[in-house]
Order: C-alpha cells, then structure tokens, then sequence
C-alpha cells in the first residue's frame, strides 16, 4: 500500500470488503451504497444489489443520489413494484443482507432516523424509517456504516426507529420469523460487533493509527473491547483507486467540477 488515505475511505473499504461475492445485499442510500459498489467493482462482482424502489441486481456507473435516481433503475436487471420488493424479497427470507447508514446508534445497535430530542418537541427531525425497520428485520443479518462521534453513538437513541437488539439487547429473543440483526457496525475508526452474551456492540478491531482512547472519546457509553483485538487491514491502491474514480464519476454526473 503506498497510496495515503483518508479515515473516510478506510471506513468504506473496510464497509466494502464486509461484502462477499453472491451474496444478495439490500442497500441503503449514502455510505452503504458507495460501500456496497466499490465491493461490486472490486473482490465481489457478482454481489446483487438491491435497492428499496425495486431494482434489482442494479449495477449503476455513479452513486444514487436517492432511490428514485434513475441511473438505479437504467442499470438494474429488471425492477419490480415496491410491495413486491418487501413482501416477495425481502420478507420471503431472500436479502442474505441489509446494509443500513443512521444518524444515531446506541450500544445495542438500535437505529434512531426520526428525531434528536423529545418525541413530542424535537430539537431536530430527520428523514424517518423509510425502509430501514423492516429490513433490519427481515434480511438474513444486518451491517451498519457511520462516522463515529459522540452525537452519532449515544447510549440509548432518543427514538428506536429500526430495531438492533431493543433498549435492554433482548428484543430478539425468541423471535423466530426475524434474522439475526446487527452483525457488525463499521465506522472510521473501527469496527464493532454484538457480544454474543448482551448483544452490547464491543469494539473487536482498530483501523491504522486509531488508539483506544480515540474510540472512547467518540463513544457515548463505556466502550469495551475484544480481548483479541485486531487490527484492520489498511486499504490496497486499487481499492482506493477505484473508489476514488467512483467518486469523482458521481461528481461529475451530479454536476460537480
């Protein structure tokens, strides 16, 4: 590796690599999707991508500004309607996994999308669910990519939009019909997974340069740690290459410099 990279690209190479080939991935606009492409450009071409407006196995040149971007549908097998998507696809047990970006995640991996505040006087409203509930529910396992800070990870969200474990990391229990949920969280500084005995999201490797006390300080709770902490592997010059040329294609069509 000799190409120098940002924190932001270690989080979506690593995010990218969780990815594997043929696996059938539902994905969420933003982080996870440039995530999602850069597998599908690199290590994991026959991944299937699908989106929430019903493309499937899409494979767009630029990143979707949103689901209803038209270079989803353009580039997709062939696209279906939404209920089909979720009833037939999704809640018929065939998305292996859902990728999912949020504003706030607490330490049992509960997503918050609705509001920061009060329910009844927010100080901030955001987008809302969109399809995030029922894919977190639903797809075989679950991965999540964010920036890491004390504001994104608190120890309980002010609203559980899309289900992680519950607020006491027991709201799967004994629920069948549903997959297993957060597997792993991948952020710019690490990445997280459930402890099998609490379901409370433990630190299990460090990216490159990232000390424990940079994890603390961006954690909303008392952060723990893998007894066998690893350490992440840096990005290659291709994976970067590639995600840059990404990126800059997509700032090019969306009418960048």
């Amino acid at each position: 590796m000799s190409l120098e990279y940002t924190s932001s690209e270690m989080m979506s190479v690593t995010a990218a690599r969780a990815l594997t080939n043929g696996m059938t991935c539902f994905v969420g606009i933003g982080l996870p999707s440039e995530a999602a492409n850069l597998a599908r450009l690199t290590h994991a071409p026959d991944v299937v991508l699908i989106y929430e407006s019903g493309t499937l196995q899409t494979r767009p040149d630029v990143l979707p500004l949103s689901i209803g971007d038209g270079e989803l549908c353009e580039s997709a097998l062939t696209t279906v309607a939404v209920p089909e998507m979720f009833r037939y696809w999704l809640q018929g047990g065939k998305v292996d996994v859902g990728f999912l970006g949020t504003a706030q995640i607490d330490r049992f991996a509960n997503l918050n999308t609705t509001l920061i505040g009060d329910y009844k006087a927010p100080k901030v409203r955001l987008p809302g669910g969109g399809g995030a509930p029922e894919i977190a529910t639903n797809a075989g396992e679950v991965f999540i990519t964010l920036k890491h800070s004390k504001r994104a990870f608190v120890k309980d969200v002010d609203f559980v939009t899309t289900l992680g474990f519950g607020r006491d990391g027991k709201g799967r229990d004994n629920v069948p019909n549903i997959g297993k949920g957060p597997t792993r969280v991948i952020t710019d500084l690490c990445v997280m997974k459930p402890d099998p005995a609490t379901n409370e999201l433990v630190v299990v490797s460090l990216h490159p340069g990232v000390s424990r006390e940079d994890v603390i300080d961006a954690t909303g709770w008392e952060v723990r740690f893998a007894e066998q902490l690893a350490s992440t592997p840096e990005p290659s010059d291709n994976e970067l290459e590639i995600l840059r040329e990404l990126k800059a294609r997509t700032e090019r069509a969306h009418g960048g410099e």
